[in-house]
């Protein structure tokens, strides 16, 4: 063989193992970006070409799978009772992606997840049947939840103290998501996009907002907890109304009457009073206050439950008067629904804040476990004795404070209300807030609840967590112990 054969041979027999090592590359290592890639019209495809699997709420499907008339993609995903369950679900669009529950477990729910694959199919990339994914969601809250808040803008949340399940998660206004499951549903999509009221918005976890005098828990945990006063019961130090340090402004208690004057601290949550708690803050200091708020959840860039939910904050400021406002849970401090409902958990719980979860288990088509999270996490956050003493205090608020509309009979209850300033110079109108538990001694059951209305059309003098916020409490806590 003469020169120019053997380089030629040479050439030839590079450009196929290039070819050969280019294909390998392809199929063993870019495949998976390619088969995911959102432009790839065959991954669509074959995740509807059959019914997905489902979202349980109590041991009924609240999601299903339908036949489609036309087109490439055989089912698309419907929803029973959409509205009612479209902030624990989230939404599955042929369009559009999917969110919450339904993106997070996409793979289980198109049976596409490897641990849903015997080795066989594994092997031969035969489509599984797909999984399920059961809720911690008690129907009977959520309903009672959906239907208090009615068309105000707001949000619920329900905790078990105990288990750390979420019971009950609504935020309204609401969405049913089968309006925009199929291919042709651009107008819906536009029309719920474009909405002013942002009915897509999860309010429950997605929406951190001023929590106003309900964050007065957190500060009366770190007084206690630091032994700047020895029980809610003791004196405080607390000139009315309360000069803000370094500032020609003083801060009033929205009672002018109220006894807030050197208050002890079971008064002072049963009358809201903004002096005492705003000067506990400043004696206390930024830093103790904001240990206590992130014992709680507060500044947790990362809580999934397993929806990722919005941070809630306690900010850092260099100024006292302002973390004198930090203490009647203003100036830059946000909550979630959530994250209050976390902090009246704790306290439910002797001081131990358990891990909020909204899914028991993820299943396989025939029902055995693929995952569990029946032993979450949890955390001391305060002591057995700090917390008690704040729940005897929050049943002062109900029984006879600022809290009566969530009064249950034969229930004991204790909560906190807020009304948070919204807008510039509080322009506009205030959310009202209330946060509680429930504990029902005859059956050992208990439930922690929080509620925002961010708007219910309400005049701004009629705005109160006690008027709009506590009735909305009562009745979920109601279903969660009946």
């Amino acid at each position: 063989m003469n020169k120019t054969i053997r380089r030629a041979s040479a050439f030839c027999l590079l450009l196929v193992l290039a070819l050969l090592g280019r294909a390998t590359y392809v199929q063993f290592y870019d495949g998976r970006a390619l088969a995911d890639n959102e432009h790839n019209r065959r991954t669509t495809i074959a995740q509807y070409a059959h019914p997905l699997g489902n979202i349980i709420v109590a041991g009924s499907a609240v999601t299903g799978s339908e036949r489609t008339d036309s087109g490439d993609l055989a089912y698309k995903r419907t929803y029973t009772n959409g509205d009612l369950y479209s902030a624990v679900t989230g939404y599955s669009s042929q369009v559009y992606g999917a969110t919450q529950l339904e993106g997070i477990y996409s793979d289980i729910l198109d049976g596409t997840n490897p641990e849903l694959k015997n080795p066989i199919d594994a092997v031969t990339g035969k489509q599984t049947s797909p999984g399920n994914v059961l809720t911690t969601i008690d129907p009977d809250v959520q309903k009672a939840a959906y239907q208090a808040l009615g068309d105000k803008k707001g949000a619920a949340v329900a905790i078990d103290p105990a288990s750390g399940k979420i019971l009950g998660v609504v935020s309204t206004p609401s969405y049913d998501p089968s309006k925009i499951s199929g291919t042709t549903d651009g107008a819906a999509w536009k029309q719920l996009t474009e909405d002013k009221d942002q009915p897509m918005v999860n309010r429950a976890l997605r929406q951190a907002l001023p929590p106003g005098s309900t964050f007065k828990l957190v500060v009366a945990s770190a007084a206690l907890e630091d032994g700047l006063y020895s029980s809610v019961d003791t004196p405080t130090d607390s000139p009315n109304p309360y000069p803000l340090p370094g500032s020609s402004t003083v801060l009033r208690n929205e009672n002018a009457s109220a006894p807030c004057k050197n208050a002890n601290i079971r008064t002072a949550l049963e009358y809201s009073c903004n002096n005492v708690f705003g000067k506990m803050a400043v004696d206390l200091g930024q830093d103790k206050v904001k240990a206590m708020a992130e014992k709680f959840g507060f500044n947790a860039s990362k809580l999934d439950v397993p929806v990722r939910a919005a941070e809630s904050v306690y900010p850092s400021t260099d100024y006292t008067s302002q973390t004198a406002l930090t203490g009647i849970g203003q100036f830059d401090v946000t909550a979630t629904p959530l994250q209050m409902a976390m902090v009246s958990a704790a306290l439910a719980n002797d001081g131990v804040l358990v891990g909020p979860h909204m899914v028991s288990k993820v299943t396989d088509a025939d029902g055995d476990t693929l995952k569990s999270f029946a032993n979450p996490s949890s955390t001391r956050v305060v002591s057995s004795s700090t917390a008690r003493q704040i729940r005897s205090a929050m049943r002062t608020v109900v029984d006879q404070g600022t809290g009566t509309n969530a009064r249950i009979s034969g229930v004991e209850v204790g909560g906190k209300t807020g009304t948070a300033q919204h807008g510039e110079n509080n322009s506009k109108t205030p959310y009202a807030w209330f946060t509680s538990y429930g504990k029902d001694s005859a059956t050992g059951k208990q439930v922690a609840v929080a509620v925002m209305v961010e708007d219910s059309g309400a005049e701004r003098s009629e705005v109160s967590g006690n008027g709009l916020a506590a009735p909305i409490a009562r009745k979920m806590m109601a279903a969660a112990l009946k």
